[in-house]
């Protein structure tokens, strides 16, 4: 999965809007989303949200979870913290680029948003890749990805398969190994977790 389609599901996340009309509610596969009334704020998927933006007829609330004081906070424990932190939405870059991208104006302090939550992405994505090539090193054969987002996953899932796919061939052609250490005790030192 590349991160367009990613981000494509990422826009399926719900935020608050307010919008400025009045009409009834709009049917859809996945439900009905409505009935609109003007000043009245209603929770509807976020590319909708960006749509009726487009459009100029509501304005979009910040997410709760966009407060900078809350972003400052989870950047330090994400920075001091030896696993990854769960993050406040599974998909926080992509709500985030599209918020930015097209509601910059309905954000408060826009570009103190845009800096912590790109810091936050920095600092998982060296943990992630410390953590991958810790994997590699140890010639593990699988990992738990407790708290990464469906992005962090799929910026690792180019290289993860084929380094896997090594490392399994490497220890089938190691053949039996002599010494005291048990077989389940190899097990367990060869698996390493992402797990917090």
């Amino acid at each position: 999965m590349d991160p367009e389609e990613v981000e494509f599901i990422g826009e399926k996340e719900y935020v608050v809007i307010v919008p400025t009309f009045n009409y009834k509610a709009i049917q859809l596969i996945s439900g009905d989303i409505g009935p609109f009334r003007a000043g009245l704020p209603i929770k509807i998927p976020l590319w909708i949200a960006i749509n009726l933006k487009q459009q100029q007829i509501c304005k979009i609330e910040q997410p709760d979870w966009m407060d900078i004081e809350y972003l400052e906070n989870l950047k330090e424990t994400e920075k001091n913290a030896p696993t990854f932190t769960k993050m406040p939405n599974e998909h926080y870059m992509a709500v985030t680029k599209a918020l930015l991208k097209n509601a910059p104006d309905d954000l408060i302090r826009a570009n103190e948003v845009r800096t912590l939550v790109k810091d936050i992405w920095d600092i998982r994505m060296s943990k992630l890749r410390s953590s991958v090539d810790l994997l590699i090193k140890n010639m593990s054969s699988y990992a738990a990805v407790d708290n990464l987002t469906m992005m962090e996953i799929n910026s690792m899932r180019p290289l993860l398969p084929h380094a896997l796919d090594q490392i399994h061939r490497m220890k089938k052609y190691q053949g039996p190994t002599t010494g005291s250490i048990s077989t389940s005790a190899q097990q367990s030192r060869s698996s390493y977790s992402f797990r917090s």
